[in-house]
């Protein structure tokens, strides 16, 4: 579990946002304040079943440094997922009480960049809606090409109506099921020079999405992206031990499971939070051996130093791998 402390909060309202998208109001158990939290931010929950996941907080940014009332998260129900998103529609109710972990950001917005372009895709709308709602208050430009198969599986579309309605930024909605998707490699040859890219949404999509803008040569610091779910599958096939470099013990890491699993298993302290190998929170330190890296928060030359690796979804290509841990 995470070494960061747990905070109780309270489900105060569950609200229908569009088909298979509901959202929760989070406030502290205590009647207290919450942490603050910049556009772009998500807290972690943890849920019944050994389940902890990372949810995107979409309302009007507080900022870190300053107390907040709730924190606002949305939901899509997976069919395919691994539980959280089916416990929380089916079971959560208004009253509950759940533990979550304070805001962290890996996918914050530059608020002083001369134009912001955003492309989301369904559930992908969640981060990008706290960053419309700052750039709308510092009164900078935006651009939202907000793509969902149906009408009714746009979740936020009055509310980001309202955002547009109030000048400085532009909504063009696509509708996939009917044909309209975005064309993004003219999107981002459209673009104003200088402007920040950010893109969050499913794994084809921000594919297609990095691919335009790599082919359009825009710096990579200009090229925000998010993802819900890893490109690939995790690595459970097992067959290798792993050692731990500060008292020697060794575990065998069996077929199903992964090598967080193992460490849990055995009692090691290990911060964890997307279990997809997306966030990093995971991420130790390799000592011998060679992961097998899933993931998708290493860079290249990491993952080539093969000093380091997530360990909620990476396996290994040798049969032992001795963690710093």
């Amino acid at each position: 579990m995470s070494l960061a402390a747990p905070i109780a909060v309270v489900v105060r309202q569950i609200r229908l946002e569009a088909e298979d998208v509901h959202s929760f109001e989070l406030v502290a158990a205590d009647g207290g304040a919450l942490p603050g939290f910049d556009a772009g931010a998500h807290v972690d929950l943890e849920l019944p079943g050994r389940l902890r996941r990372s949810y995107s907080l979409h309302g009007a940014p507080s900022g870190s440094g300053h107390p907040c009332a709730c924190w606002p998260i949305a939901v899509k129900r997976e069919a395919a997922g691994r539980g959280a998103s089916a416990w929380l529609h089916d079971q959560a109710r208004v009253g509950q009480l759940l533990q979550a972990f304070a805001p962290v950001n890996d996918f914050a917005l530059v608020e002083d960049a001369p134009h912001s372009v955003f492309v989301a895709g369904g559930i992908g709308i969640t981060p990008i809606l706290a960053m419309l709602e700052r750039l709308s208050a510092l009164g900078r430009p935006w651009a939202l090409h907000y793509v969902a198969r149906t009408p009714r599986r746009m979740a936020f579309r009055e509310r980001l109506l309202a955002l547009a309605a109030r000048g400085g930024g532009r909504l063009v909605l696509h509708l996939s099921g009917e044909g309209g998707r975005p064309a993004l490699a003219g999107i981002v040859a459209a673009a104003p020079a200088g402007a920040h890219w950010y893109a969050c949404g499913p794994n084809a999509m921000l594919d297609a999405f990095t691919a335009a803008a790599n082919a359009a040569g825009i710096d990579g610091d200009r090229v925000h992206v998010e993802r819900f779910a890893s490109a690939a599958a995790p690595a459970t096939d097992g067959g290798f031990a792993v050692e731990l470099a500060r008292d020697g013990r060794r575990f065998e890491v069996p077929a199903g499971k992964s090598v967080l699993d193992v460490l849990l298993d055995h009692g090691v302290d290990v911060p964890y939070s997307c279990m997809q190998g997306i966030c990093g929170s995971c991420r130790v330190g390799v000592k011998a051996g060679e992961p097998e890296h899933r993931d998708e928060c290493l860079g290249d030359d990491e993952r080539a130093a093969n000093t380091a690796m997530t360990v909620c979804c990476s396996g290994s290509r040798s049969a032992l791998l001795v963690l710093d841990l």
